[in-house]
């Protein structure tokens, strides 16, 4: 055993601990992140919405994965400016281009569910 695997623990301990380290996650990003909260109550709408529209498994795959598809992206923006704030407070270029660039990823998962749900339902 590693020590790794020691730290971590194995099989059933170890997904328990991934399980509690993921709703601390959630949990804060929930605490903390208004457009987290926004995304998560349009998703909690649109899922179903989009499983029942769905006239196919694919075009239901489709509708429900691009809208979890835009709070997993959320979800990453959010660890990049943790870490990017963890590291200095003080404005920097990159640390600002870093932000951006997340930030831009919302948006392009965003554009991506609005194209998804209309070529899905208007074709």
């Amino acid at each position: 055993m590693t020590i790794k695997q020691k730290m971590n623990g194995q099989g059933l301990a170890r997904l328990m601990r991934a399980m509690t380290c993921s709703w601390v996650g959630l949990r804060a990003a929930w605490k903390n992140e208004e457009a987290f909260r926004q995304e998560l109550i349009l998703a909690l709408m649109l899922v179903p919405l989009g499983l029942w529209l769905g006239e196919s498994g694919v075009e239901r795959a489709l509708l429900v994965g691009s809208v979890m598809l835009v709070v997993l992206v959320e979800l990453l923006n959010t660890a990049v400016e943790v870490v990017v704030n963890r590291i200095s407070t003080g404005h920097h270029e990159l640390s600002g281009l870093a932000k951006d660039l997340g930030s831009a990823a919302v948006l392009v998962s965003l554009v991506h569910a609005v194209v998804v749900w209309l070529l899905v339902l208007l074709t």
